[in-house]
């Protein structure tokens, strides 16, 4: 019986020191002292937790050129890659505004206001309101001035911030509590779109999530009907709920009034809304990773040693630009394997962005053709009129959803392949209805239509930007040459 005895306990202490040294561990952060209320100044979080602070300042450095294929951002190549010319349609359809003359690939957190200030002022001429998630004082100055700093001139609004940080980006007073490091956020404007879902709680998981999205969202400035600014940014999700804020509904709350219309396409002269960076709402659709209780943290944030202390790495970046760590963590293939699958997913998005993309650049030139007739005094049908109008918007939004989200379809491939589809879909029925009100105004329209992009690609804004051929992203299925005319 003693024997007995003896072994249960020899298993028990066994067990339990495996317990202990084996289970995973919480993170938890190296405190050295206090943080003050309401400190926006990194450095002096550092002082408290400086393992965090030092991964948190190599977003400043680039990364290994090559690791990604589609959004390179700031490489150790040094090259800042322009948008419009990865995907020239784009500059026929931002034609009217800052984003048809300087769109860049973003170069990381450290650079979030620095590449405000360097773009071209275009970019930033709707004032305050444009650093609502550039800076951590966005929300205080918001409840402070209100709207004197929203619509200052843009480097009024910059003069506002403290001398030593007016090139500050994302801080850790953004998603941090300085008692504890609990997650938070720090904007007004996920506030309001948490109460318009019906989300009140949330957790922890959940935290890992939204302290993200807070900025990796969309969202409108809203205008007044002279088109001048009249308030905080705004996300565009009436009527949709938390894991389902769908393009459907985006798109019915951007053309639900005149207050989304935030500039005139130059091609089409239609006011239009836009789409900014939409990361929450694409991954939240019931992506893969979503319905799996996946973070966002999890992947561009993973956990990591210092020492013999374990932290959320602070180093943002791609998963492709950090050899996979964080997905190795939980997917049991190689590297080798799992790199080949995203680039084959965003292959495919590319390759539909670039279809739908020149579909809706055709359907501009058509309303332009269109429009040229009715100068003369031809009256379009009008329910046909309406009805490719309607079509146009829903294509184009649609495009705008999935060629500004940050992961080339990655984030959900199915629901990215959906909505491009659609995209194509609307384009495609607009073009028809286009045609044929053409034709009856007796004008011949060719198979291919040509869109002249050089004209709008070359001589951008206060640099004369020129079109970058080797940056263009050329078709990886090399289809789209049977569609439409090309560069």
């Amino acid at each position: 019986m003693k024997v007995k005895i003896l072994i249960v306990l020899v298993v028990v202490s066994f067990l339990t020191c495996l317990l202990i040294n084996c289970a995973p561990e919480k993170p938890e952060p190296v405190r050295v002292g206090t943080i003050s209320a309401n400190e926006f100044t990194p450095e002096k979080w550092g002082k408290v937790y400086p393992f965090n602070y030092e991964s948190w300042l190599q977003t400043e450095q680039p990364k290994p050129t090559g690791k990604s294929q589609y959004r390179k951002g700031w490489d150790t190549d040094k090259v800042i890659y322009d948008r419009l010319s990865e995907y020239p349609f784009s500059a026929l359809l931002y034609n009217g505004w800052g984003f048809g003359i300087e769109y860049n690939e973003p170069r990381g957190h450290h650079y979030a206001i620095i590449d405000q200030i360097e773009i071209d002022p275009s970019r930033t001429s709707p004032g305050g309101v444009c650093l609502a998630c550039k800076t951590p004082y966005h929300k205080s100055f918001t409840e402070k001035y209100g709207m004197k700093y929203l619509t200052a001139k843009f480097q009024d609004a910059i003069d506002m911030i403290p001398q030593e940080n007016r090139k500050l980006g994302p801080a850790c007073i953004d998603c941090h509590q300085p008692e504890d490091m609990s997650l938070v956020t720090n904007k007004f404007h996920i506030e309001k779109g948490l109460k318009m879902i019906g989300k009140n709680q949330l957790s922890r998981q959940e935290l890992r999530s939204i302290s993200c999205g807070q900025c990796h969202m969309t969202y409108y400035v809203p205008r007044d009907k002279t088109g001048k600014v009249a308030g905080d940014i705004r996300p565009p999700w009436e009527g949709s709920s938390w894991g389902n804020i769908s393009i459907e509904n985006i798109v019915k709350d951007l053309l639900s009034d005149f207050q989304r219309e935030e500039w005139t396409q130059k091609t089409t002269g239609f006011r239009m809304p836009y789409i900014r960076h939409p990361e929450f709402e694409l991954f939240s659709k019931s992506s893969v990773h979503w319905n799996a209780g996946v973070g966002c943290a999890d992947c561009h944030m993973p956990y990591t040693r210092v020492g013999s202390y374990k932290i959320s790495d602070h180093d943002v970046t791609s998963p492709l630009k950090a050899n996979l760590k964080a997905c190795i963590q939980c997917h049991t293939e190689s590297a080798d394997w799992l790199e080949k699958q995203v680039l084959t997913i965003q292959d495919r998005i590319a390759s539909l962005i670039i279809r739908a993309g020149y579909a809706t650049a055709t359907d501009a030139i058509l309303f332009e053709m269109l429009h040229n007739e009715q100068k003369k005094g031809w009256k379009p049908p009008q329910t046909l009129y309406e009805k490719s109008k309607y079509l146009y918007k829903n294509a184009f939004l649609r495009l705008v959803f999935i060629s500004a989200e940050n992961s080339t379809g990655f984030h959900n491939s199915s629901e990215s392949g959906r909505i491009l589809g659609d995209a194509i879909a609307f384009a495609g029925k607009a073009e028809s209805l286009l045609r044929q009100m053409l034709s009856q105004a007796g004008i011949q329209v060719s198979e291919k239509i040509n869109l002249n992009l050089l004209q709008y690609l070359n001589d951008r804004g206060q640099k004369k930007l020129k079109y970058k051929k080797d940056q263009q992203i050329k078709d990886p299925f090399n289809l789209q040459k049977n569609f439409s005319e090309t560069l």
